[in-house]
């Protein structure tokens, strides 16, 4: 019998184990939300970054904005799956920020624009690269029409094929597709009134939003993420609109299964090590009604060895159990 009992033994100390790592223990991905501008200024960046935190939950996804040019430092940008130029504008980084932001994209991070992100950095060439395309001039805001040419693409498969959106239409200095881009969205511009000229660099169908499997502001020879830009999003309306923010969120996870940071891939040399507290996603909803997390924007503390409330009733039956067991072999 006593090997049947130090079997049970051993089967309960794995039970402990099981209790302290247990497999519904995830990471969540991190975001920076970076919206400096040195330029025109949109009023819906606040209203922007209030809805991308409340959708966190929803996408296993915790958001940190910030407009503080000293985060971009390598220890700062090293916690984060990916970063978010939200209507950035101008000259938003300083040299030392361009030269973390290159260094953080050859560790594999990765990259979301979304608007006038495409408004800045115009010398930062690495910048244009990842972006895929600078901003060039836009009409006045309109009611138009944006073709979804890839419904597969989780940024778009909700959209309809014909999506009527009041926006600025954007036009572009040249194709992001030159870069290696896929457009998914274009702009029917016949919807619209354009009293510009675009360039004619900027290529057909006209591009409203791309993705880069590999983002091409990467050093040859670096490992690369992915990068997503939008050029919708102007309007504080936009920001509560469900088609919108659907796009959002696909586009932004999307670009964070890259498995290029630690958020998919152990081995990444970038990313979030933060242990998710959202409750999985249920089948009848897209959404989460659990709180946004507050996580501090440099300091990560987030794998203090914290045991999640789901785990405590095992570990407590567990150690009962295998107290119980050795007072009676004893």
């Amino acid at each position: 019998m006593f090997p049947s009992l130090v079997s049970l033994t051993a089967t309960l100390l794995a039970v402990v184990s099981l209790a302290t790592h247990s497999s519904a223990e995830r990471l969540a991905g991190r975001v920076l939300i970076y919206s400096y501008t040195d330029g025109f200024r949109h009023d819906s960046i606040p209203t922007a970054i209030q809805a991308l935190k409340k959708q966190g939950p929803s996408i296993n996804v915790l958001f940190d904005a910030t407009e503080e040019k000293s985060w971009f430092n390598d220890t700062g940008l090293a916690q984060y799956d990916a970063i978010l130029f939200l209507d950035t504008t101008g000259d938003f980084l300083d040299a030392p920020g361009v030269a973390a932001l290159q260094r953080y994209l050859n560790l594999g991070g990765n990259f979301v624009g979304i608007h006038a992100a495409s408004a800045g950095e115009y010398n930062t060439s690495y910048y244009g690269a990842e972006l895929g395309a600078y901003f060039d001039y836009h009409p006045a805001l309109c009611n138009a029409t944006i073709d979804v040419l890839d419904s597969t693409h989780p940024s778009t498969s909700m959209l309809p094929a014909q999506w009527h959106v009041q926006d600025e239409m954007y036009n572009f200095l040249s194709d992001p597709r030159s870069v290696g881009a896929v457009v998914v969205l274009s702009a029917d511009i016949k919807s619209y009134h354009d009293t510009g000229t675009p360039s004619p660099k900027q290529g057909t169908p006209h591009p409203t939003a791309w993705y880069q499997e590999k983002g091409a502001g990467v050093t040859p020879g670096d490992t690369a993420g992915r990068s997503y830009y939008t050029s919708l999003g102007h309007l504080n309306e936009t920001w509560s609109d469900p088609l919108f923010l659907g796009h959002v969120k696909g586009a932004i996870t999307w670009t964070l299964e890259s498995n290029t940071t630690k958020l998919y891939n152990p081995n990444a040399k970038v990313g979030s090590t933060v242990i998710s507290t959202f409750p999985l996603p249920s089948t009848s909803s897209s959404s989460s009604p659990a709180p946004t997390s507050s996580v501090a924007p440099i300091e990560n503390k987030s794998n203090s060895g914290a045991y999640s409330d789901s785990k405590i009733p095992l570990l407590v039956t567990a150690l009962g159990l295998l107290i119980g067991t050795m007072a009676w072999l004893s």
